[in-house]
C-alpha cells in the first residue's frame, strides 16, 4: 500500500548484524524506502547507520562498517579448506577475544581482573572507545536527529534492569545511545547517559517489535523483522549449539507476545495486564536456563520440556482459554 509506513525492526545477534545488513540492501535496491527504524545490540548500530546517512549513502556505510569490523581475519586465511569449518569458526572466535575486533572494540591492558575495584577498565573485558569513533565516523548524527526516518534504540538501566527507549522523535540520539544498546557485559563497559548506566538492550528485550506496537498511531504499518536463523532444525548436540537455539526460541516467542499483546490492547482487553505478566514469567524462565544450566545438553533440555510442559497446560488453561473467549478467533501472524 502507498499509504503504508515501512519499519526495520533489528535485534541483537553478532552475526545477525551482517545479515540485517544485506536484507537492507535488498529491500533498498527492491525500491522500499525506510522511514523508521528499531535496533537493539548490533542491531543499533546498522540502525544508526540507516538513520544517519541519506538514502544513497546507506549500503555504502553498512558496508563499510562490515567490511571494517570483519577485516582482522579472525582465524589464518590459509587454513581455509585445510581444517572443518566448525573448527575454524571456533578458531576465529578465539582470536577475536584475544586481539579485538577493529573499529569496535580491543582488549583493555592491564586486564580487568588485574584492576582495582570501582576504577575505569574494571568493569569490563575490552574497550568500546574504537565504535565510538566508527560510529562519528560513518553516521552523521545531526542530520540524524533531523532527518526524515525515526530511529528508536533500546538500553537496560544497571540500576533498575528496565529497558529504556531513546527515540529520535523525542529526543537527540549520540553515539552514547547508540554504544549502550551493546554494552553487553562483562565483555563491553556499561555506557552512562544523563547520570545512569546502561547495558546491552538485548538482555531484557531482543526483539523490540513490542515498541513499535507500543508506539504505533493510526496510520498503517509495513514491517519487517529480520531473522537469520530458521525456528526448525535439528536437535542441538553442544551448548553452542543450545545456545543458539534458545535465542532462536526466544526470538520466536517474543515476537508472538508483541502481537497478541498488540491485539488485546486493541480490543481493550480488562485482563491484559495478568496476561503479559504470564508471558513475561515464561521470558524470563527460558533465560534463566540459558544462564544457568548451559553445562550439559540432557539439564537444559530437561528443565526446557517442564517449563514449557508447564506453560502450555498452565498459561493456555487460565489466559488463553480466556482471551480467545473474550476476543474470538484472532490471527497469530
Amino acid at each position: 500500500m502507498e499509504t503504508e509506513k515501512n519499519v526495520l525492526v533489528l535485534q541483537g545477534g553478532g552475526a545477525l548484524g551482517a545479515y540485517q545488513a544485506g536484507a537492507f540492501e535488498a529491500l533498498f535496491a527492491s525500491g522500499r524506502r525506510t522511514e523508521w527504524v528499531v535496533g537493539v545490540s548490533i542491531g543499533a548500530i546498522n540502525a544508526a547507520l540507516i538513520a544517519g546517512n541519506p538514502p544513497d549513502r546507506r549500503v555504502e556505510r553498512l558496508r563499510a562498517f562490515w567490511d571494517l569490523v570483519s577485516s582482522s581475519g579472525g582465524a589464518m586465511p590459509f587454513l581455509t579448506g585445510l581444517i572443518p569449518r566448525g573448527f575454524a569458526n571456533e578458531l576465529s572466535a578465539s582470536a577475536t577475544m584475544a586481539q579485538g575486533v577493529p573499529g569496535f572494540f580491543s582488549p583493555r591492558f592491564p586486564p580487568a581482573a588485574m584492576m582495582p575495584a570501582g576504577s575505569i577498565g574494571a568493569n569490563s573485558f575490552y574497550d568500546t572507545s574504537p565504535l565510538r569513533e566508527t560510529l562519528l565516523e560513518l553516521a552523521d548524527f545531526d542530520y540524524l536527529n533531523a532527518g526524515p526516518v525515526r530511529l528508536c534504540i533500546g538500553a537496560v538501566n544497571v540500576e533498575t534492569g528496565n529497558m529504556t527507549w531513546f527515540d529520535s522523535a523525542k529526543q537527540t540520539i549520540t553515539p552514547d545511545h547508540i554504544m549502550a544498546s551493546g554494552a553487553l557485559p562483562p565483555g563491553f563497559p556499561a555506557v552512562e547517559i544523563d547520570g545512569a548506566l546502561y547495558w546491552d538492550g538485548g538482555l531484557v528485550s531482543n526483539t523490540p517489535l513490542q515498541y513499535v506496537y507500543d508506539e504505533r498511531s493510526a496510520e498503517d504499518l509495513c514491517i519487517f523483522q529480520v531473522d537469520l536463523f530458521n525456528a526448525r532444525g535439528k536437535m542441538p548436540a553442544s551448548i553452542w549449539d543450545i545456545d543458539r537455539a534458545f535465542g532462536d526460541l526466544l526470538r520466536s516467542i517474543s515476537a508472538h507476545f508483541a502481537h497478541e499483546e498488540h491485539q488485546m490492547r486493541a480490543a481493550a482487553y480488562d485482563q491484559i495486564g495478568v496476561h503479559k505478566h504470564d508471558h513475561e514469567r515464561l521470558i524470563d524462565s527460558l533465560r534463566d536456563i540459558m544462564d544457568g544450566e548451559r553445562d550439559t545438553s540432557e539439564r537444559s533440555a530437561r528443565r526446557l520440556t517442564e517449563v514449557l510442559e508447564e506453560w502450555f497446560t498452565g498459561h493456555f488453561s487460565r489466559h488463553d482459554a480466556r482471551l480467545h473467549h473474550k476476543l474470538g478467533p484472532h490471527s497469530h501472524e
